[in-house]
This record gives C-alpha cells, sequence and structure tokens, in this order.
C-alpha cells in the first residue's frame, strides 16, 4: 500500500524522469564536447586571471572592473562542466562579445594594415574563440532562444 492509499492525499510526489524533453535533449557527445568549450574557457581564466585578482594590486577603474567580470565568468563557465545545458548563454555571451569586438576594433585596423602592438596581441587571444563557436550546438541554441516560446510575463 502506498502512501496515497494510506492517507487519501499524496505526502511524497515521486520524480518526473530525469530524461529531458526530446526538444531540450543533446547527446552525451555533444554535451562533452561543450564541456571542453567550458574547460578551455574557464580554465584559461583561472590560470591567467585568478591569479592577478588574489595578487589585488590597486588597479585602475576599468582593469579593476575588467578582470572580477572575468573571474566571476570563470566561476560560471566552470559550472557549465556540471551544467552544460544551463550555462550556454555564458557561451553565447562569450562568442558574442568578442564577435563585436573583433569585428568593430580588429578588423578595420587589419583592413588598414593597422593591426599592431597590444591590440594585436588581443585579437590572438580573442580569436581562441573559435574553439567556444565550434562547441556550441547552434541549432539547439536557435531553438532554445528564438524559437521557442518565453516565458510568461504574468
Amino acid at each position: 500500500m502506498n502512501l496515497t492509499q494510506q492517507t487519501g492525499s499524496p505526502l511524497f510526489t515521486p520524480p518526473t524522469s530525469a530524461t529531458p524533453r526530446p526538444e531540450t535533449a543533446l547527446p552525451t557527445w555533444r554535451l562533452n564536447l561543450m564541456r571542453v568549450g567550458y574547460l578551455v574557457m574557464g580554465g584559461g581564466l583561472v590560470v591567467y586571471k585568478w591569479p592577478e585578482f588574489f595578487a589585488h594590486q590597486p588597479w585602475e577603474l576599468m582593469h579593476g572592473t575588467v578582470l572580477a567580470m572575468l573571474v566571476a565568468m570563470s566561476v560560471l563557465a566552470l559550472l557549465g562542466l556540471r551544467y552544460p545545458r544551463q550555462m550556454l548563454p555564458i557561451l553565447l555571451f562569450e562568442v558574442g562579445w568578442k564577435a563585436l569586438w573583433l569585428g568593430s576594433v580588429a578588423l578595420p585596423l587589419w583592413l588598414d594594415d593597422n593591426l599592431t602592438g597590444a591590440t594585436l596581441d588581443n585579437t590572438i587571444k580573442v580569436l581562441w574563440v573559435i574553439i567556444v563557436v565550434a562547441v556550441i550546438p547552434w541549432r539547439y541554441a536557435f531553438r532554445q532562444f528564438v524559437l521557442a516560446r518565453g516565458e510568461s510575463w504574468r
């Protein structure tokens, strides 16, 4: 006899199936590929930005702001190792800002044959985004963030 039969009301509702709905399902290999992107993004920031952040020098306003944001982004990217589908917006944000920077800063300088110095160095670092671009399940992202119904406002 279960709890519902004993008391007339359910005290415990069994969990629903852990299998995601078909429209949100991604194969395990795809989730693991996304995890590579999270590891490259989050791990790279841990290696290069965390030591600078924890050394805590007096920074200029923008440098300190960007550094704090990058450390926070690395934590969110590392959460993507555990929750790859739910943290997909972090990968999309990474691609978005880097694509904007490449198109609005690096490309015009490159077309003018004037991409040199610190801007060239930064461009090379930003181009690592190609790994993130390669691991994003773009059809899934489009279905989830463009075609799917939004949540109710009321």
